[in-house]
């Protein structure tokens, strides 16, 4: 069965117009119960994660921060969100369902978190919408916790994985890849294992061509143990913050090389949903859709 990280927390209130839609996460689960893609028996509903996993990623002092609400306006206008306690909990969750989602993936060769792939966090702040880095913790957790030494990030979201190419930067256990729209943000980036940065209006035809070389190479070299797959949907042309050209069939094309990928080397794979941000939230819904939608057919 197809194990789905969600709890209700993770559509954080925001003021009315805020950039980040958050209304996307109930609105995603609610499609999918409703069309019978899924059912409440596929739902689990995480914890907060133990802050000793926090620890493994990030440092104390930020941590620290987070925990007593004493980020600087400087720092919270980076994340971009406002900060509170319900915002940091509501990371946690997230971060501890990207770990149970693992623990799934081991059994079912699959798993998935509605939110999650906060990849702009880095060890020692956040920025980007991101607090937590929910991959960067779950991978340390794979490494500390089963000895898993040839982890693969998969990381597909319209924005470059700064903060996971940060965290990972001197583990070898850890293959970053990254591809992202070259003019997009962040403008400063970090250096991924693998990066590869797409030119603005990139068709589906190029861009899926791109991604069967690479993660051919990625799966024949690497021979990765583990995969987390951050599927971002702002890869569409609709998408306000993408500036690719990508179609709704390409972004589900996307997803099903890679998860076809994954099933056929028998490699668990650990889903989180990324950004999305087309000004009509069905578009958003729908993109996200495909993902589960697709998972279930190929694995279940």
């Amino acid at each position: 069965m197809l194990k789905i990280a969600y709890h209700p927390c993770y559509g954080h209130p925001v003021e009315a117009g805020h950039r980040f839609p958050m209304d996307k996460y109930p609105l995603l689960i609610e499609q999918l119960l409703y069309e019978g893609t899924i059912t409440e028996d596929n739902i689990f509903s995480p914890d907060p994660v133990d802050e000793k996993y926090v620890l493994s990623t990030h440092t104390k002092e930020y941590w620290e921060k987070l925990k007593n609400q004493t980020i600087s306006y400087r720092e919270a206008r980076k994340i971009g969100l406002p900060m509170s306690d319900a915002l940091v909990k509501r990371e946690l969750i997230i971060t501890q369902g990207t770990i149970e989602c693992t623990e799934f993936a081991f059994q079912n060769g699959v798993a998935m978190n509605i939110a999650g792939g906060t990849h702009h966090a880095y060890t020692d702040h956040g920025e980007g919408f991101c607090l937590l880095n929910d991959f960067a913790v779950a991978a340390n957790y794979l490494i500390q916790e089963k000895g898993l030494e040839r982890i693969l990030i998969i990381d597909l979201d319209v924005h470059q994985g700064n903060g996971t190419a940060e965290i990972f930067q001197d583990n070898s256990k850890v293959f970053t890849f990254s591809m992202h729209g070259k003019n997009n943000y962040p403008m400063h980036k970090e250096k991924s294992d693998l990066d590869i940065p797409l030119e603005d209006q990139t068709t589906d035809s190029t861009y899926l061509s791109i991604l069967k070389k690479y993660i051919d190479v990625l799966f024949n070299e690497i021979e990765p143990q583990f995969v987390f797959f951050l599927s971002g949907v702002d890869i569409l042309s609709s998408d306000k913050l993408g500036k690719l050209g990508m179609s709704i069939q390409g972004c589900k094309e996307r997803d099903e090389i890679v998860l076809k990928y994954c099933h056929d080397h028998n490699v668990p794979v650990a889903i989180s949903m990324g950004g999305g941000y087309s000004p009509q939230l069905h578009i958003i819904i729908e993109a996200h859709a495909n993902t589960f939608r697709i998972a279930n057919n190929i694995y279940f």
